[in-house]
């Protein structure tokens, strides 16, 4: 909280997640409902609010170093909707430098390098004692800060494995077919060269798994698979 009493949240993200506008919208919704006393609420006694994202990716694509939204009228764009809410998206891979503070940037390209040259190569006094303070906390065993919570380190690590695994479950099905296809036109006669033309396929792979079936036509296509 600032002077003006107004509320900073501010989170870094490592990695790439379609999520993260939600996550902003979340982020929000618990921090309003923090500054609620209990019983009846008086909303007019909500603080500013800033959520503020930083991350070392573009998630809109416009080469931006910074996106701020503010809830605006959609039948008229002029008319702001005064919540006092405010998400800013920091992308610390920004190119558009010329609209951007010199010293914004600076901060952000040291997010990704935290070390005392790129701390001096600022220039910035704000930027050496920001990095002093990074250095204490880096140092310290008692303060747990954490760019993110380990409970949600597991749950990407889950997501991102479980997708691997669809990914590599896709592949395999489509190989599958494709050796049900080889092995039924082998048995018409046709040749490697003629069955990779008809299946639009490498002559090469097509050669492979040809040779491989004739090899074992014993073996169905998910046995042929782990010997290819």
């Amino acid at each position: 909280m600032d002077e003006e009493k107004a509320v900073y949240n501010t989170e870094m993200q490592q990695k790439q997640q379609s999520d993260l506008a939600r996550r902003s919208r979340y982020y929000q919704s618990m921090l309003d409902t923090s500054l609620l006393e209990p019983g009846v609420p008086d909303y007019s006694t909500l603080n500013p609010s800033y959520i503020i994202m930083i991350a070392p990716f573009d998630l809109f694509g416009y080469g931006r170093y910074v996106y701020t939204f503010r809830a605006t009228c959609q039948e008229e764009p002029g008319c702001i909707l005064q919540d006092g809410a405010t998400r800013i998206f920091l992308n610390t891979r920004g190119k558009n430098d010329s609209e951007t503070s010199p010293e914004l940037i600076s901060f952000l390209h040291y997010l990704e390098n935290t070390t005392d040259e790129a701390a001096a190569h600022t220039g910035s006094e704000r930027m050496v004692r920001i990095h002093q303070r990074v250095q204490k906390v880096k140092l310290s065993e008692q303060i747990g800060v954490k760019y993110m919570q380990a409970w949600e380190e597991r749950y990407y690590d889950r997501m991102e494995a479980k997708e691997e695994g669809r990914t590599q479950g896709m592949e395999e099905g489509m190989d599958i077919l494709l050796l049900k296809q080889i092995r039924k036109k082998l048995a018409k006669g046709f040749t490697a060269t003629e069955i990779a033309d008809m299946l639009e396929e490498s002559e090469d792979k097509i050669r492979h798994m040809a040779e491989t079936i004739e090899a074992h036509p014993e073996m169905d296509e998910k046995e042929l698979l782990e010997v290819l």
